[in-house]
C-alpha cells in the first residue's frame, strides 16, 4: 500500500492487492499519520484492491471511525467487484455521521412535557370510563348483547378463587386489631368493648379497604397483564379488524363480574374480622360467647354496613378501569407488560386511598 501526496486536495491513499490484516493495519497507520499532521480530508483509492476479508474490512471500519473522531473526512472511490459490494453493504456504518447531541430540556420544558402527558392519559382514562359505562349499563338494554359466559368465567376467577385469601387475611387483621385494642382496654376492665371496636371498624372501613387492596394485587394486576399481553401480541388489533369493540368484548365482563364479586367478598371480610375478635375474646380473655355475640350484635349498624358495601362498589370500578387502562395503553414487549402490571397495582392502591378519603370526608 502506498500513500501518494498530490498538489491538489484531498490527499489520496492508494490501496493495492488484497485488503487483509497487513494492508488494513497499514491503512489505519496512514490515516492516523494524516490526522497527526492536521489534514482534514482524504480519499481511499480502492481500484487496485481485488478482495476484502473480514479482518481487512474491520480495519477499514476502524480507520473510518477514528478519522471521523479526529476531524478527518475520509472518502472511498474506485472500488469494484467484491470490495464494491463490501463498501455498499457497510456504507452506512463506514460513513456514518456523528450522532447528534440530545438537546437539553429546561425545567419548564420538562414540567410541560409531564403535564401534557398527564392530560393525555387523563383523557384516555375518561374515554375508557365513558365507553365502559355505555357498554356495561346502557348497551345491554338496547339489545346490543353481553358476553354472559365471559362474566361467569371472570366471577369465578375474581370472586370464587379469592374467597380463601380474603378470608384468611381479614381474619389475621381482625386478630391484630383485637389484640391491640385489648391491650389498651384491659387497663380499664373494658375488654368487652373490643367487640364494638372490631365490629364497627370492619363493617365501615377495614373489610372493604383490605379486600380492595387484596383484589387489586390479585385481580387488578391480572387484568392489566392479560390486556397488555393481548395488545403486544396484536390480539386487540385483530378484534378491531373483525369488527369487535374491545371495551364491549374485554372490559365489560370484567366490570360486571367485579361489581358483583367485590361486595360479596367484602361481606366475607366483615365476617372474618368480627370472627377474629370473637375468637380472641372468648378463648383468650374468657368472655362468654353469649355476652360477646350480644355486644357484637348491638354494635352492628345497617348504616355502617351500607357505607362499607358502597365503598366496595367504588373500589371494584376503580380496580377494573385502572387495570384495563394500563393494559390497553402498553407499549413495548415483555418489559412493557411488566411495567403496565406494576403501574396498575400502584395506581389501584393510590385511587383506593383517594376514594376512602373522599368517603371519610363526605360520610364521616
Amino acid at each position: 500500500m502506498t500513500v501518494e501526496l498530490e498538489e491538489r486536495e484531498p490527499l489520496l491513499i492508494r490501496v493495492s492487492g488484497a485488503l487483509s490484516e497487513e494492508n488494513g493495519e497499514e491503512l489505519l497507520t496512514a490515516v492516523r499519520s494524516l490526522m497527526d499532521s492536521g489534514k482534514t480530508e482524504a480519499v481511499v483509492e480502492l481500484s487496485a484492491v481485488d478482495s476484502v476479508d473480514s479482518i481487512g474490512g474491520a480495519y477499514l471500519a476502524r480507520a473510518t471511525e477514528e478519522a471521523g473522531a479526529g476531524g478527518l473526512e475520509l472518502g472511498f472511490q474506485g472500488a469494484r467487484g467484491g470490495p464494491e459490494q463490501f463498501i455498499s453493504l457497510f456504507r452506512s456504518s463506514l460513513e456514518r455521521a456523528h450522532p447528534l447531541e440530545k438537546p437539553r430540556r429546561g425545567f419548564l420544558e420538562s414540567i410541560g412535557e409531564k403535564l401534557f402527558s398527564a392530560v393525555g392519559e387523563a383523557r384516555s382514562l375518561f374515554s375508557l370510563m365513558v365507553e365502559s359505562i355505555y357498554w356495561t349499563f346502557i348497551a345491554p338494554f338496547e339489545r346490543k348483547g353481553l358476553r354472559w359466559s365471559a362474566v361467569w368465567d371472570e366471577m369465578h376467577e375474581m370472586g370464587v378463587r379469592a374467597i380463601l385469601i380474603v378470608y384468611v387475611i381479614n381474619l389475621l387483621l381482625g386478630l391484630i386489631i383485637a389484640m391491640l385494642s385489648a391491650a389498651q382496654l384491659q387497663q380499664f376492665g373494658a375488654i368487652i368493648f373490643v367487640a364494638d371496636l372490631v365490629t364497627i371498624a370492619f363493617t365501615r372501613e377495614l373489610a372493604a379497604l383490605m379486600t380492595a387492596i387484596i383484589i387489586s394485587a390479585r385481580s387488578g394486576s391480572a387484568i392489566a397483564a392479560e390486556l397488555a399481553t393481548m395488545v403486544v401480541q396484536e390480539e386487540v388489533d385483530a378484534l378491531k379488524s373483525m369488527g369487535f369493540n374491545p371495551v364491549k368484548f374485554l372490559v365489560t365482563p370484567k366490570i360486571i363480574a367485579m361489581v358483583i364479586c367485590m361486595p360479596a367478598l367484602t361481606i366475607i371480610a366483615m365476617f372474618a374480622g368480627i370472627e377474629a375478635g370473637f375468637l380472641l375474646g372468648v378463648f383468650t380473655f374468657g368472655i362468654s360467647p353469649a355476652n360477646w355475640i350480644n355486644e357484637t350484635v348491638g354494635a352492628l349498624s345497617s348504616n355502617n354496613i351500607f357505607v362499607g358495601l358502597s365503598k366496595s362498589l367504588c373500589y371494584a370500578i376503580v380496580i377494573v378501569i385502572v387495570g384495563c387502562h394500563n393494559g390497553l395503553r402498553v407499549t413495548g414487549g415483555a418489559r412493557g407488560v411488566g411495567l403496565a402490571t406494576t403501574r396498575s397495582v400502584v395506581m389501584d392502591i393510590f385511587f383506593i386511598i383517594i376514594v376512602a378519603a373522599f368517603f371519610a370526608l363526605i360520610v364521616g
